[in-house]
């Protein structure tokens, strides 16, 4: 019998103890998963229907970590996948993935459309894809992508620095700054953010 939960759960921090308890893997993704998921199903963040991932790759994933809990793959706050205004998607998608170290490819392609589809949003990407802090944010990438938290030695805001890596990547050098230092918007980039 699948245990159902209500899309309009009383609160955040309900919905992410129960996850917790219903998760079924010791993978440190099933933590963050928990806090996204929990963010997703009161309306917090960007994310869109299935954390915009695939209908398929959704119900895997939900598998996975939460075994027989049901979630509905509609976003509570009427989001939609649009990734027709996203046309560096294909491009995010491989730049993750060259550098993912995650214990498991499934985990970690989750992950990664996960984090893609939060680049759809306008705040910092924490933020987007419903975590608690950037800290998670930062924890997540260390743990999944290795290569990108080692490449990120300056502490840019992960968004940003991805981004940042992708412009570099084909020769686009949109600062007009010899450096980061003497940039005007340095402390947009780098200025501490509120968890």
């Amino acid at each position: 019998m699948n245990a159902v939960l209500a899309p309009k759960a009383p609160t955040r921090e309900s919905i992410y103890r129960l996850l917790r308890l219903r998760c079924g893997t010791l993978s440190p993704n099933g933590e963050w998963l928990s806090r996204m998921l929990a963010s997703w199903c009161v309306g917090d963040g960007a994310l869109p229907d299935h954390l915009g991932l695939g209908p398929e790759q959704f119900t895997a994933m939900m598998g996975y970590f939460f075994g027989d809990l049901a979630i509905s793959g509609e976003a509570v706050s009427g989001r939609k996948t649009d990734f027709s205004r996203m046309l560096e998607r294909e491009d995010l998608t491989n730049f993750l993935m060259r550098h993912s170290a995650g214990p498991d490819p499934n985990e970690t392609a989750w992950i990664s459309g996960i984090l893609v589809a939060g680049c759809l949003g306008e705040d910092h990407l924490w933020h987007d894809v419903g975590l608690w802090s950037r800290r998670d944010l930062s924890h997540l990438i260390i743990f999944n992508f290795p290569g990108i938290a080692a490449l990120n030695t300056r502490d840019m805001k992960w968004k940003k620095f991805i981004y940042k890596q992708l412009c570099e990547a084909e020769g686009i050098y949109i600062c007009r700054a010899p450096s980061c230092e003497v940039c005007a918007d340095y402390r947009h980039c780098f200025e501490p953010e509120e968890d």
